[in-house]
């Protein structure tokens, strides 16, 4: 039986190019970048190679602006609480979305008991932020504005750009989760107007346990960790030479092929959300029908959980995901169809397929075919 794997919201495999990338520093490679013999300066130079590679893939104007960390996760958290420590005497409050990434709102609400003001704002019910609603909520103890560039679950594309040109003439910070945006949307820092965004690797078929932050030139934060001098003392540790190494091949990679591989996904998600809809029916599409990610499908099935849909298909080896993979297992409603307006019932049946650089046409076929069954089966439950 065919393994067809349609979570690549949740994770993507190392590509071949990145793995190849990575093999000698676990062996051969192997010094510490921080030593100043050639072994490890060897291992220094192929982290500047990727410092490099990941700053042109964003649109940064310095690598010196990339800071790497163990992960988004650690990249939003050293924003956020980085950023409003930093600037704690210029204010208190902080702006975010009710649709952030739980990296984010968490972050968030460990500020709140340090004393930090967060309001969260509402989205309408495609899952999209109103500008409008930022200038509105924005005071003269504003410190901070996060909101996510992507969202990871329904996939809607945010207006990161028109906030950035709300704030450009401000003191305020910019900052956005763009885990989920990176190697999907061409992305430029200096279009988006931003002063910190951060990246996953896993995300764009990179390594996990590795991400990174960037950190616009000016902008100083408060660092997490302390210890060694390492990334300018803002997140000191011995650095993970093979997983950077993979990092920014995979990056540079996931960018040169973005033209051509968004307009392949967005034309697999329109075909597979096509026959869904007209072939299985009672069905609602989650999030903005055209400003999402290329790769994106998040559906509503009527009378059905999406969690015993995940299950059903997981037994003839089809993967999806009944959500955020990083709260998979907690069987509640998610907080971002919540958010959107969709009751407890309608937010539980939802199921995301999220398509990647191996998903092909005969995958949909596939997954549409059992698909089909499973709901059948399921819906005969309750007739």
């Amino acid at each position: 039986m065919k393994t067809i794997y349609l979570d690549y919201g949740a994770t993507s495999p190392v590509r071949e190019e990145a793995l190849h990338a990575m093999m000698p520093y676990f062996q051969l490679e192997y010094g510490n970048p921080g030593s100043i013999h050639d072994l490890g300066q060897q291992s220094g130079d192929a982290i500047q190679r990727a410092r490099v590679q990941i700053a042109q893939a964003i649109g940064a104007t310095s690598p010196r602006e990339i800071i790497f960390t163990s992960s988004g996760t650690e990249a939003n958290n050293l924003a956020i609480i980085g950023g409003a420590r930093k600037r704690k005497h210029h204010g208190s409050h902080i702006i975010t979305s009710s649709i952030e990434h739980p990296a984010v709102l968490e972050a968030c609400r460990y500020l709140e008991r340090e004393g930090f003001q967060v309001t969260y704002l509402p989205v309408d019910s495609y899952g999209r932020i109103q500008v409008k609603d930022v200038a509105n909520a924005i005071t003269e103890k504003t410190i901070l504005v996060t909101i996510m560039a992507a969202n990871n679950e329904v996939g809607t594309i945010q207006p990161i750009t028109e906030i950035g040109q709300l704030l450009q003439d401000s003191s305020i910070l910019f900052h956005t989760d763009a885990v989920q945006y990176i190697g999907k949307v061409p992305c430029s820092v200096e279009d988006l107007g931003v002063d910190l965004l951060s990246i996953g690797s896993h995300k764009l078929y990179g390594p996990k346990g590795i991400g990174a932050l960037y950190i616009r030139k000016g902008v100083r934060i408060e660092p997490l960790f302390h210890g060694g001098g390492q990334e300018r003392e803002i997140r000191p540790s011995t650095l993970n030479t093979p997983a950077i190494v993979g990092f920014g091949i995979a990056t540079e990679l996931a960018v040169q092929e973005i033209k051509q591989e968004s307009e392949r996904l967005t034309a697999l998600r329109e075909y597979a959300w096509s026959r869904i809809h007209q072939e299985i029916g009672d069905v609602d599409l989650n999030g903005h029908p055209t400003t999402r990610l290329p790769n994106n499908l998040n559906l509503s099935f009527h009378r059905v959980e999406g969690q015993a849909i995940l299950l059903e298909l997981n037994r003839q080896q089809i993967y999806v995901s009944s959500g955020s993979a990083c709260s998979a297992g907690k069987h509640r409603p998610s907080h971002v169809l919540r958010a959107m307006g969709r009751s407890d019932e309608v937010a539980h049946q939802s199921m995301r397929i999220t398509l990647g650089k191996d998903t092909t046409q005969e995958d949909i076929d596939i997954m549409i075919q059992h698909l089909s069954q499973v709901l059948t089966y399921l819906r005969s439950l309750f007739i």
